[in-house]
């Protein structure tokens, strides 16, 4: 997939007005055009434009010409036809849409040729196989993640409606409750797009914390949980929120002496964690990559 006349207007466009420069280099890359040429031109604008100097058909052929790459495009003659092809700066949004898009095609079919290469070759686990191959994919759709500069007064309304809400609201809980009335106090719950670290000394009750805010916020609120385990295994997992849920002694549970009293709330913690929307994974050496790929089939899955 690729659109030359795109390509063409695009690079046009830069040449004749400043303001399409500064489009093109926030968006595009070298790479994402199809000619080898416009490649050429295109990594050739952005050095100029690191080099804070100004950018037209005379600054560009003396540095085409000064790493001696000018004969290779074409010359003075392709740079010309260049502007001429196009007789104003107004569409560059929409030419730079065309080659992004045509760009994020031949990634898909490069992505797609590699995993069906991968398959059929057969030298690695299947497993393996499927985390890279949604690996290749995540490459390519991520390039579309990344997010501009927004208007403040298109935020305010926004900001202003959560306002409203909030004073509406009884609770003052906006996030997801930790179960810990002073905790929540200073958070108000765990929030959207949050990045929280649980940090402390060795045996200061960091695991026991965090596995009693997933059965709060799994049992008590019905939030979906994904928990990546690095050091205890899903069984000792288990055991400790079993034994935490049911209020009994968990070296007692390890020892096997329960007292008789203890069975009725152990089962009614089972009944209640069986049912929570919980899920662990206890994969030894985990990478980033591969809890980033889980998290995202488990989003898929269970939502």
């Amino acid at each position: 997939p690729q659109n030359i006349s795109a390509e063409q207007a695009a690079l046009g466009s830069m040449l004749l007005q400043e303001d399409a420069i500064l489009h093109g280099v926030d968006i595009l890359r070298p790479e994402d055009f199809y000619k080898k040429s416009h490649q050429t031109i295109f990594k050739c604008i952005l050095e100029l434009f690191e080099k804070s100097r100004g950018i037209d058909l005379v600054t560009l052929t003396e540095e085409l010409n000064r790493i001696n790459l000018l004969e290779e495009i074409g010359g003075v003659t392709y740079l010309t036809n260049l502007i001429n092809s196009v007789p104003t700066a107004a569409n560059i949004e929409y030419y730079i849409k065309i080659i992004e898009e045509k760009s994020i095609l031949r990634n898909l079919i490069n992505s797609a040729t590699k995993i069906i290469s991968m398959g059929y070759e057969e030298k690695e686990d299947a497993k393996i196989l499927l985390d890279k191959a949604e690996h290749l994919i995540f490459e390519v759709s991520e390039r579309n993640l990344g997010q501009s500069f927004v208007p403040i007064k298109e935020l305010i309304t926004d900001s202003y409606e959560k306002i409203e809400d909030l004073y509406h609201r009884e609770e003052f809980i906006t996030g997801v409750s930790s179960g810990f009335d002073e905790f929540d106090e200073i958070t108000t719950g765990f929030q959207p797009s949050e990045f929280i670290v649980i940090a402390g000394r060795p045996a200061m009750g960091k695991t026991a914390f965090c596995m009693s805010v997933a059965q709060y916020a799994s049992i008590s609120k019905n939030t979906p949980v994904a928990i990546f385990s690095l050091e205890m295994s899903k069984s000792q997992l288990v055991q400790r929120m079993l034994c935490s849920e049911a209020r009994i002694d968990a070296h007692n549970l390890r020892k096997g002496r329960l007292a008789e009293k203890d069975w009725a709330p152990l089962s009614m913690a089972a009944g209640r964690l069986a049912s929570a929307p919980i899920f662990i994974d206890d994969t030894a050496g985990i990478t980033c990559l591969e809890i980033k790929a889980k998290a995202r089939r488990l989003k898929a899955q269970y939502n």
